[in-house]
Protein backbone atom coordinates (compact mmCIF):
# COMPACT_ATOMS: atom_id res chain seq x y z
CA UNK A 1 0.00 0.00 0.00
CA UNK A 2 3.26 2.44 -0.10
CA UNK A 3 2.36 5.49 -2.15
CA UNK A 4 -1.22 5.72 -2.55
CA UNK A 5 -3.16 8.31 -1.89
CA UNK A 6 -6.38 8.36 0.59
CA UNK A 7 -9.67 10.34 0.18
CA UNK A 8 -8.59 11.99 3.37
CA UNK A 9 -4.77 12.60 3.03
CA UNK A 10 -4.37 10.41 5.80
CA UNK A 11 -2.02 7.11 5.89
CA UNK A 12 -2.86 3.96 7.71
CA UNK A 13 -4.98 0.72 8.30
CA UNK A 14 -7.95 3.47 9.14
CA UNK A 15 -7.77 4.56 5.69
CA UNK A 16 -7.08 1.13 3.64
CA UNK A 17 -10.39 0.39 1.81
CA UNK A 18 -10.53 4.10 0.39
CA UNK A 19 -7.79 4.11 -1.90
CA UNK A 20 -7.34 6.56 -4.91
CA UNK A 21 -5.08 6.81 -7.54
CA UNK A 22 -3.04 10.06 -7.79
CA UNK A 23 0.18 11.43 -6.62
CA UNK A 24 2.39 9.84 -3.57
CA UNK A 25 2.01 12.94 -1.53
CA UNK A 26 4.35 11.05 1.17
CA UNK A 27 7.09 10.51 -1.42
CA UNK A 28 7.13 13.96 -3.09
CA UNK A 29 6.92 15.87 0.09
CA UNK A 30 10.40 13.28 1.03
CA UNK A 31 11.85 13.75 -2.02
CA UNK A 32 11.49 17.94 -1.64
CA UNK A 33 12.21 18.23 1.48
CA UNK A 34 15.15 15.79 1.68
CA UNK A 35 16.52 15.49 -1.77
CA UNK A 36 15.95 18.94 -2.53
CA UNK A 37 15.98 20.44 0.55
CA UNK A 38 13.37 22.57 0.42
CA UNK A 39 11.51 24.40 3.24
CA UNK A 40 7.70 23.54 3.69
CA UNK A 41 7.01 27.30 2.08
CA UNK A 42 8.91 26.56 -0.76
CA UNK A 43 7.41 23.17 -1.37
CA UNK A 44 4.06 23.99 -0.90
CA UNK A 45 5.06 27.21 -3.09
CA UNK A 46 5.89 24.96 -6.05
CA UNK A 47 3.47 23.55 -9.07
CA UNK A 48 3.45 19.93 -9.23
CA UNK A 49 5.21 20.48 -12.84
CA UNK A 50 7.76 22.88 -11.14
CA UNK A 51 8.22 20.28 -8.80
CA UNK A 52 8.80 17.31 -12.19
CA UNK A 53 10.79 19.61 -13.08
CA UNK A 54 13.52 20.06 -10.12
CA UNK A 55 13.40 16.14 -9.81
CA UNK A 56 13.95 15.35 -13.24
CA UNK A 57 10.74 13.62 -14.02
CA UNK A 58 9.69 14.17 -17.79
CA UNK A 59 5.98 15.42 -18.59
CA UNK A 60 3.80 11.69 -20.40
CA UNK A 61 1.28 14.08 -21.99
CA UNK A 62 -1.49 12.37 -20.26
CA UNK A 63 -2.11 15.58 -17.92
CA UNK A 64 -2.30 18.10 -21.18
CA UNK A 65 -5.35 20.72 -20.59
CA UNK A 66 -7.49 20.15 -23.57
CA UNK A 67 -11.18 21.81 -23.59
CA UNK A 68 -12.41 18.43 -23.30
CA UNK A 69 -10.25 17.82 -19.86
CA UNK A 70 -11.16 21.14 -18.76
CA UNK A 71 -14.98 20.42 -18.98
CA UNK A 72 -14.28 17.12 -16.85
CA UNK A 73 -12.57 19.24 -14.81
CA UNK A 74 -15.40 21.73 -14.22
CA UNK A 75 -18.28 18.96 -14.12
CA UNK A 76 -16.12 17.39 -11.39
CA UNK A 77 -15.32 20.00 -9.24
CA UNK A 78 -18.07 22.88 -10.13
CA UNK A 79 -16.96 24.95 -7.16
Amino acid sequence: MSGAVHEHGAAGPACQDRVEPGLDWAGLMRAGFSTLRLTPAQFWALTPAELALMLGIEPDGNGRMTRDRLAELAARFPD
